[in-house]
């Protein structure tokens, strides 16, 4: 059997609960509300993509469901387990690939997962397994041993995804996964996602800023603007319901109505072929900047 399968059995009571379920989330950066009132449910098993503008409040809403964020009693559950009171039942449960920059160039790319094995707290005697199989799973075996400063774009944001692997997670969360790739590199990091989650029925939550992935990749999508869901559906649905206002609706025009603004569809945002581990982090300061 997989060691990247969930560890967390069929049978588990709280199985027939939602992978995310967020309750009137409420976040503020001083007098900046980043999350308004968000009510969000991931369904098990789904690919669910967050979508919105820089400063939408995806990256917070993010963030408080990883943990990362203190939020109150009740407000988000993962799996059944409220953050709040839980955390640790929650971080067991999740891979998180963060927009900014996780790996160390430093490192080898074997090194880099096996680090993040410790951390997940993977038992020593499945570590080796373990990262073997990730590497595998996004394509890296060959290049395991060099170190991640000299990987490109594409193959860094690749080992970041074998590193959220690595613990087997029942939800992975993906935020921004190919800002800055070229759309060769963006195609092979979904590709490895879509291949791992059919293989595992792990659920994905995903934000991203290019329509033709959600559209692609995601079951259903939520239009997020102002810290408030302004559409949810299926990508048909969405583009279903704006037939009556325009003929032939793009996803990206569905945005374009519900937030009054538009988001990248494709290779005005990309960057070359070129692109290097320092490029990457570069790219990655600057979303987080504005994002």
């Amino acid at each position: 059997m997989s060691t990247l399968l969930p560890e967390n059995s069929p049978g588990d009571a709280a199985e027939a609960a939602a992978a995310v379920c967020c309750t009137g989330l409420d976040y503020a950066f001083g007098s900046t509300k980043a999350v308004d009132g968000l009510d969000l449910t991931v369904r098990t098993g789904e690919v669910f993509g967050l979508l919105g503008p820089n400063g939408a409040g995806k990256t917070t809403a993010i963030r408080a469901i990883t943990t990362l964020l203190p939020v109150p009693t009740g407000m988000i559950t993962v799996f059944g387990h409220d953050v709040a009171t839980d955390r640790m039942a929650v971080r067991r449960l999740l891979g998180y690939v963060p927009q900014q920059l996780s790996a160390d160039g430093g490192l080898t790319g074997r090194e880099n997962i096996s680090l993040f094995a410790r951390v997940y707290d993977v038992p020593r005697r499945e570590r080796a397994p373990r990262v073997a199989e990730a590497l595998a799973a996004v394509a890296l075996t060959d290049a395991a041993d060099r170190l991640a400063g000299t990987y490109s774009g594409g193959m860094v944001r690749r080992l970041e995804l074998a590193q959220a692997l690595v613990s087997a997670p029942r939800l992975l969360i993906l935020d921004e996964p190919t800002i800055g790739l070229d759309p060769i590199a963006r195609t092979s990091v979904w590709e490895r996602i879509d291949e791992i989650r059919h293989a595992t029925g792990m659920t994905v939550l995903v934000t991203t800023h290019y329509m033709d992935e959600a559209e692609q990749y995601c079951d259903r999508v939520a239009l997020m603007h102002r810290g408030r869901i302004r559409a949810l559906g299926t990508p048909d649905q969405l583009k279903a319901d704006l037939s009556g206002v325009l003929e032939a609706p793009t996803l990206e025009d569905v945005f374009r109505h519900h937030a009054g603004q538009g988001l990248h569809g494709g290779s005005s945002a990309d960057t070359s072929d070129g692109e290097d581990f320092r490029d990457v982090r570069s790219t990655r300061r600057t979303a987080g900047r504005v994002g």
